[in-house]
């Protein structure tokens, strides 16, 4: 996967966020309803212990503190309800204290009391947590009830945070679990929202990968949604178009200058020919005359090639196809080409004993080996060798051609196939080279819907590569 990929740093920020977000609300759940449970119980304990207080503890003088711990007893129930209620007297005096719970779930005698504070005008209270063995928590809101009259008192009302706990713990757990949960179900979304809104540009991307110089008519789809998309696309279309416009210039240029130069060349080669036949001509003019000569030939062998290459652009090399062996057409090329390699003591080996079929124009794919031959011998010393494979492999044909030259600088092997580069010693011990027989190659290449690629060594030789899909049936 590709992780600087646009779908997914928007789905990692978009969950990222999100996750952020849920963990800050849950946070906040969790600790507000915390802090509401616990202040509904002591609100709860206080309210009970004022209660107690206001109905048992004004008449204390007339009913006795024996009544009072009878009748808080009675009326509470602390050990049925699960209730920790003890009531003292500012002496420290206890009037009464609850004993266990019926479930056992405490123990009141490890509830420590409090030095009684002195008497007040007004009753005052607190709360305060006690831990308990077993790691139990009992939460007790104490109030000093003032004396009027009658002794001052201070009641003691608890109860075990447990349940506050446990509900607290399950709904940690929910969200523990729920919170990964929720963030994976809305990230999955997220990266599914998030394609589904690329998917115009995935489609962009393809035909804008499928356009070349020979199909510039093509145009990138247009989503009708008034978006930057569509602006988008619209855009790049008229950037085609006027690719397409310039395109097509530059090829009526090379075609109409290589067309029109052909007659003059060709006069001019005749004119030279039969001066260089003239009895009265002397030896040093007949020398400038063969000079002449020698660069009228090579500016015709450009002209052609440049006539072939527009002809290609023109799409004349898939008018003719038919099928025929890859195989046979080298054999019969290397043997035509081998008089040019013995003039250089140079040794082509072919091989291409098996039938290899594929369909295209004949005279093309001919070419294609010619020019690959004839680059080969061009480079390759004297002695030197030059290997000729044919094969099939993978549902295509391969046509490999090697040699042992002088090879290919690393930084100018991706450009030997354009169109008029030549390496610097190429060019230095070839001056006759033109550096269009290679880019001839390519082009015939794709019209062919086939690939050619080098590779070399720099003192080692190179080798290019022709792979052309095999017929499907």
């Amino acid at each position: 996967m590709n992780t600087r990929s646009i779908s997914l740093r928007l789905v990692s920020w978009y969950a990222g966020l999100l996750a952020a977000i849920f963990l800050v609300l849950c946070a906040l759940l969790y600790f507000n309803l915390r802090h509401f449970l616990i202040n509904d119980m002591r609100e709860s304990e206080a309210r009970h212990a004022r209660q107690l207080a206001q109905t048992l503890l004004v008449h204390t003088g007339q009913t006795g503190e024996a009544y009072v711990a009878r009748l808080a007893k009675d009326l509470y129930e602390p050990e049925i309800n699960d209730r920790f209620i003890r009531i003292m007297r500012t002496d420290g005096a206890v009037i009464y204290a609850s004993g266990p719970p019926n479930d056992g779930s405490f123990d009141p005698a490890q509830v420590p009391a409090l030095l009684p504070k002195p008497p007040t005008a007004s009753p005052t209270e607190f709360s305060r947590k006690v831990q308990l063995s077993g790691g139990k928590t009992l939460l007790v809101t104490t109030l000093n009830f003032p004396a009027s009259g009658n002794p001052a008192y201070v009641v003691e009302y608890g109860a075990l945070l447990d349940p506050v706990e446990t509900m607290l713990d399950d709904l940690f757990l929910q969200l523990a679990w729920g919170l990964p949960l929720a963030v994976a179900v809305i990230t999955l979304g997220g990266y599914w929202l998030v394609r589904r809104a690329l998917q115009p540009v995935e489609k962009i991307t393809g035909t804008a990968e499928r356009i070349t110089q020979h199909n510039l008519s093509e145009r990138l789809p247009v989503s009708q949604t008034g978006d930057e998309l569509e602006r988008l696309s619209l855009a790049l279309n008229r950037m085609i178009g006027r690719l397409d416009e310039a395109f097509q210039n530059s090829k009526r240029f090379v075609a109409d200058a290589s067309h029109e130069l052909r007659t003059p060349l060709t006069i001019l080669r005749g004119e030279l020919e039969n001066l260089a036949e003239d009895p009265q001509l002397d030896v040093g003019s007949r020398d400038r005359v063969a000079s002449l000569l020698e660069e009228v030939e090579r500016l015709s062998k450009i002209v052609e090639q440049l006539f072939t290459i527009s002809r290609l652009d023109a799409g004349e090399a898939q008018t003719d196809w038919v099928r025929l062996d890859l195989s046979e057409l080298a054999r019969t090329t290397a043997e035509q080409m081998s008089l040019l390699a013995e003039d250089k003591d140079i040794a082509i080996a072919c091989d291409a004993n098996q039938p290899v079929l594929v369909e295209g124009d004949r005279s093309r794919l001919k070419q294609i080996v010619v020019n690959l031959l004839d680059n080969a011998i061009k480079y390759t010393p004297a002695k030197g060798a030059i290997e000729l494979r044919v094969a099939s492999a993978n549902g295509h044909a391969i046509l490999e051609v090697a040699d042992n030259g002088p090879g290919i600088p690393p930084d100018a092997l991706p450009h030997v196939f354009e169109r008029f580069y030549r390496v610097d010693q190429a060019r230095s011990t070839n001056p006759e080279s033109a550096g269009l027989g290679l880019s001839i190659v390519k082009s015939i290449c794709l019209a062919h819907g086939a690939e050619v690629e080098a590779e070399s060594t720099v003192g080692k030789g190179s080798r290019f590569r022709v792979k052309l899909p095999l017929p499907k049936n």
